[in-house]
């Protein structure tokens, strides 16, 4: 059979994934607001893409909740719900947890240094008080473990539960909470430097239910 030579898949599926990004982001960083009505055209507009793939970003974020729709109406950013986050956090919690788990046994030198290097731009952004550095720093220390874990559900799972707690830590950004953060990944490197899963699982585990938003 000859490879077809239009409309490539894996360009549609970029575009996709990009549009959802973008969307995404601009809801978590609060750049679109709670309760803001989505238009379709207005994000056409904004992204320069057609109807197409911002349907399919809307749906995707209607799942991760933080996106409403009712039909025949409107669709719009969903309001804050503290008890929303609650569910995420615990979800979150546990996934990060397992995926600490899972990596302390394929955790590399380099991979030690990568989590020492995001807790210090931790406590850098702690510093200036910039959440955007925080929650930069916060996703890539976790990340370490959720790559090195080798389990790609746990990716797929995180993916879907993150986003609304990452938009209640940018919402709800408290530098005192953040820099107790940086004291409990430094107790997290130690336990996965002296290659402890069990205890790494639980003080992940902590450090996640600790987030008050």
């Amino acid at each position: 059979m000859p490879v077809p030579t239009t409309n490539p898949v894996h360009q549609r599926s970029l575009l996709r994934d990009d549009v959802y990004r973008a969307i995404r982001d601009a809801i978590v960083t609060g750049a679109i607001h709670p309760g803001e009505k989505l238009v379709d055209t207005q994000l056409q507009q904004w992204l320069g893409v057609s109807r197409t793939p911002i349907r399919e970003a809307l749906l995707r974020l209607e799942r991760t909740g933080l996106v409403t729709a009712i039909p025949g109406r409107s669709t719009m950013v969903t309001p804050y719900d503290k008890e929303a986050v609650a569910h995420s956090r615990a979800v979150a919690a546990e996934l990060h947890a397992l995926a600490a788990f899972l990596a302390v046994p394929n955790l590399r030198p380099e991979d030690l240094y990568q989590l020492q290097d995001a807790n210090e731009a931790l406590s850098e952004g702690v510093g200036t008080q910039n959440a955007d550095q925080c929650v930069q720093a916060d996703d890539t220390f976790h990340g370490v473990f959720t790559s090195r874990s080798l389990n790609p559900v746990l990716a797929e799972h995180l993916d879907q539960v993150m986003p609304v707690l990452r938009r209640a830590e940018y919402l709800h950004f408290d530098s005192a909470r953040a820099h107790a953060s940086v004291a409990q990944h430094q107790h997290i490197i130690d336990a996965a430097a002296a290659s402890d899963s069990a205890q790494c699982r639980d003080l992940v585990r902590s450090n996640w239910m600790a987030l008050e938003t």
